[in-house]
């Protein structure tokens, strides 16, 4: 499409024109503009010379209609010559395929079809494009998929559009591969809240020839989310129906689990308020008798990185060293939890952890709330290049926790075995659609057995283990770091 053409439509819906992938995926609320918007771009794709035929499926007679009405639509605004809307019926193995189609001077044409694989028997020739509109509500997705694919062996461009029909459907388990880097599809992704941010309710005002106002918008979204009332999160918040249940179950877990030490610190009640030297000499003293060994025999020819999950009083700080195997595997080798620590000190073992790990490259901190405090520092010392301060929001959840799981569905991460690492991970869910931790905590159970005592967790060992396996998938160049000084464990 021309620059002029694109500086017309909302941004994200330029910003799936300008997308040139093979195969791009649309994740989508409900009447946004996509299919319109598609059909502005087949028209520029079939009009050219050096275009080629393009192709659109969708699940009902209805919405095919709409779309082929739409081409004519931009046909007649780009001034491009093109046939009146041509309806007929081909006579395969005596099936009848429904056809709509407009053919241009350039002797490409597009079609619309029904919703059937055998559609798209002998076609996918150079260039040209198919289009899999409301996908998630065609009757066989998987031979449809399969038969709109081969399109890209000579060239061809597939796109794929949806709003979301069950969190079972296979659109969503398409989406989650793509996330996971599993699928090596473009993926784009636009709720109701993000289109009317980006100007569709203004955009439905001018074409309407209504006043926009703020208070009309509210009152538009509202009325929106009335209507489609319990459905409203699906159709308008591109989160699938049904969603909720463990994000990763017992069985993946304990496959990738291996024998390999959980050491936890817990400071005494006062440990706090004793004075800067007693601390340090305690906390040094305790990190050479426990993890001097462990740190010695970490592979040295191997790359290295880390996550952290930040606690303070109620939750536990936990660290993952990560090791990068040969085989490209990221192997947790230990984990340390530390519950009551100041945060001076958690700065103090993370500290000495980091300095001794071989080849460390890069390493990932929660930094929200309190964490913020420890991820800086790490910063700091290390250097903001090898450091990121991680914000965990649903964001960074939706995007990076598929990719974890993915690790676990692969066999490419090892983790030690522990009961409670086990149920920290089992802790997942998935809630509104983005998996994540639920608010509800668990008792530990490795000091309950010991002590009989009651101790809290909220899942901090998943945290650290999911940051930790982002960190080791930073292409960051690998180079030895050399601590300046270590006659100092302290931070200053």
């Amino acid at each position: 499409m021309k620059k002029k053409d694109i500086r017309a439509l909302l941004p994200y819906q330029a910003a799936w024109i300008a997308d040139n992938s093979a195969v791009k995926v649309y994740e989508k609320s409900r009447r946004i503009g996509i299919s319109w918007t598609e059909a502005a771009d087949s028209v520029i794709h079939a009009s050219r010379a050096s275009g080629a035929n393009v192709y659109y499926i969708s699940y009902n007679e209805e919405t095919t209609q709409g779309f082929i009405q739409d081409c004519a639509f931009w046909a007649k605004k780009f001034q491009m010559a093109a046939s009146e809307i041509d309806e007929y019926i081909i006579d395969e193995d005596e099936r009848g395929i429904q056809v709509f189609k407009i053919k241009f001077p350039s002797g490409h044409s597009i079609q619309a079809l029904s919703s059937m694989p055998r559609n798209l028997r002998s076609k996918g020739r150079p260039g040209e494009r198919v289009i899999l509109d409301e996908f998630a509500f065609h009757d066989d997705q998987g031979e449809m998929l399969k038969a709109a694919i081969a399109f890209i062996m000579w060239g061809g461009k597939v796109r794929i559009i949806s709003t979301h029909n069950g969190v079972d459907n296979p659109f969503n388990t398409l989406i989650n591969e793509i996330k996971a880097g599993k699928s090596p599809y473009s993926l784009h992704h636009t709720d109701v809240d993000e289109a009317i941010e980006q100007g569709i309710y203004r955009r439905i005002c001018a074409i309407n020839d209504q006043k926009w106002s703020k208070k009309a918008e509210i009152k538009w979204r509202a009325d929106l989310f009335d209507f489609y009332k319990e459905n409203a999160d699906e159709e308008l918040k591109c989160i699938p129906s049904r969603s909720g249940g463990t994000y990763l179950t017992r069985s993946l877990i304990e496959n990738i689990m291996f024998d390999a030490p959980v050491l936890q610190f817990e400071a005494p009640e006062n440990f706090a308020m004793l004075d800067d030297g007693t601390r340090e000499r305690t906390v040094a003293d305790w990190c050479r008798k426990n993890l001097s060994h462990i740190l010695r025999e970490l592979p040295r020819e191997q790359p290295h990185a880390f996550g952290e999950d930040f606690g303070r009083v109620s939750d536990l700080t936990v660290i993952a060293p990560v090791t990068i195997t040969k085989q490209l595997r990221s192997k947790v080798p230990f984990i340390v939890e530390l519950r009551n620590v100041p945060y001076l000190q958690q700065a103090q073992i993370l500290k000495y952890i980091v300095e001794r790990l071989p080849r460390f490259f890069f390493g990932a901190l929660d930094a929200t709330g309190n964490g913020a405090f420890l991820a800086e520092r790490a910063a700091q010392i290390f250097g903001e290049s090898r450091i990121e301060l991680v914000s965990l929001n649903e964001p960074w959840y939706a995007a990076n926790l598929p990719k974890f799981k993915a690790a676990f569905e692969d066999d490419m991460i090892e983790i030690p075995l522990d009961t409670d690492v086990l149920r920290d991970l089992q802790s997942l869910q998935v809630i509104n659609g983005i998996p994540k931790l639920p608010k509800i905590k668990t008792v530990e159970l490795r000091n309950k057995q010991k002590s009989g005592k009651t101790k809290m967790r909220h899942g901090d060992a998943a945290i650290a283990l999911a940051l930790a396996y982002y960190a080791s998938k930073m292409e960051i160049p690998v180079y030895e770091y050399t601590a300046a000084k270590r006659e100092r464990i302290g931070l200053f």
